[in-house]
């Protein structure tokens, strides 16, 4: 097999640069392409998804940050080229995300050497991605995605209860996959292939909850027009998932704990008794502990359901597993749709881990799953996101993830202080500027400095 091809993508009016960076790379498994106009590039850009841009300054467009101008395609390196360097056009290029600058007329060796170093990284990207892929394989537990050790440590408790309970409470914020632990536990035990029976009591109206849990029999009710099995009798010798079981009444968990301890049953309007065969599995987003305590939840259901208990954290509470869980929903909605999506771009990951996820897990999924909907190109983008996810990025020390031109000049005088310590005349010298500058730039950022009680000037 041959190796990758690695496309460069010169924009530049003249055509003899194009010609120059060819020439400088022959030898290597790469591609030039030349686009004479800024619009015909980004057009180039979008067809071929090239990963390196080499860009006239004079086409360069100094208002908006460089990966703007290319879909802020994450594993894109842009270079700009010019015949006039100046400190201040320096500075502001690599704040505006330059990945290196070349001096016009190009010198071949420069030329060259940055492509292989750029080609290396993309190799190192490529592998990483690679294992990225191994990773999300590894660490996926019967469709649960997640490598921190408060999922391990669920994941492990899951193997080992499963070949053995009967009852099991599941607590935890809502959208953090309580269903899905649910379900794992019943697809690892011994009734893996008899029926899983799903009941969201906060759904059933009180009226309704015990013919729908219990069943009932003709003439129960008005209405009870024939004898009615309930859920529990449904799913027989299987089992049961009663979620959001801090909803039930507490008529109700009485009639539940009755089930749990002597396996029997009786239907709204029947003095008979049933046997049933059901494992339980309940789960709730509420302190149920607190509730048993303020007598709002039957403290002996508790006890009984609680003998297993298994607490799912919130997703502010398991950030690494951010990077897996993208890129598992990626995935999915990238075959759902029926779209080629390569990944997720650097500012759109910024923001998801800066976000809080009050929704845990349920709404990353629902986030990405509109962002693959919206995605117009190979990459999810910043502005795919939703306005309250994208409106996190305006920070006091960053905008859109660069930092302009002022902060970057202040951090690197501090940089520069500390270097002499703190003498400002030095720091002047070294930066080849006139002590008043640095005055003027500390000034700006903390409070005026009056030279004359200045003791390290």
């Amino acid at each position: 097999m041959s190796d990758p091809l690695y496309l460069v993508l010169v924009i530049d009016r003249d055509v003899g640069v194009a010609a120059d960076v060819g020439r400088a790379l022959l030898g290597l498994s790469v591609a030039v392409l030349r686009a004479s106009e800024r619009a015909e590039g980004i057009r180039f850009h979008r067809e071929f998804l090239p990963q390196l841009v080499l860009l006239d300054s004079e086409l360069d467009d100094r208002e908006v940050p460089l990966h703007d101008l290319f879909a802020n395609d994450s594993a894109l390196e842009v270079v700009l080229m010019t015949d006039r360097w100046t400190q201040a056009g320096v500075l502001a290029s690599v704040a505006r995300g330059a990945s290196d600058l070349l001096t016009k007329p190009l010198e071949p060796s420069k030329v060259r050497q940055l492509v292989l170093g750029l080609i290396a990284q993309a190799e190192t990207r490529r592998h990483t991605q690679e294992l990225d892929s191994e990773l999300l394989q590894a660490y996926q537990f019967q469709g649960i995605v997640g490598r921190s050790p408060r999922m391990l440590e669920v994941f492990s408790r899951v193997r080992r209860v499963a070949p053995l309970f009967q009852t099991a409470l599941i607590t935890g914020p809502t959208g953090t996959g309580k269903e899905l632990i649910a379900r794992a536990l019943h697809h690892l035990s011994p009734r893996s292939r008899e029926k899983f029976v799903v009941c969201n009591c906060s759904a059933l109206t009180e009226t309704l909850l015990e013919s729908q849990l219990f069943g009932h029999v003709k003439g129960a009710f008005t209405g009870a027009t024939h004898d009615q099995a309930g859920l529990f009798e449904y799913a027989n010798r299987g089992t049961l998932f009663l979620d959001e079981i801090g909803e039930l009444s507490l008529a109700a968990q009485a009639k539940l704990l009755r089930i749990l301890q002597n396996r029997e049953l009786q239907r709204v309007g029947s003095p008979v008794a049933s046997t049933v065969d059901v494992h339980v599995i309940a789960a709730t987003n509420r302190n149920v502990r607190e509730l048993a305590y303020k007598g709002q939840f039957r403290e002996d259901l508790f006890y009984r359901l609680a003998m297993i208990e298994i607490q799912l954290p919130p997703l502010s509470e398991r950030k690494e597993d951010l990077p897996l869980l993208e890129r598992h929903f990626l995935q999915h909605f990238s075959t759902k749709y029926s779209k080629e999506l390569k990944g997720i771009s650097r500012r759109a990951q910024i923001l998801m881990t800066r976000h809080p996820w009050p929704g845990n897990v349920r709404e990353l999924e629902n986030v990405i799953g509109n962002a693959c909907m919206m995605a117009q190109g190979k990459l999810v983008s910043d502005q795919d996101l939703p306005e309250a996810i994208r409106a996190q990025m305006v920070r006091p020390d960053s905008r859109a993830g660069f930092m302009t031109l002022e902060e970057v000049q202040s951090r690197h005088l501090e940089y520069v202080l500390k270097l002499v310590d703190g003498n400002k005349a030095r720091a002047a010298q070294v930066l080849g500027v006139s002590r008043a500058t640095v005055y003027g730039m500390l000034a700006r950022r903390t409070r005026p400095v009056d030279p004359k009680n200045d003791l390290s000037a």
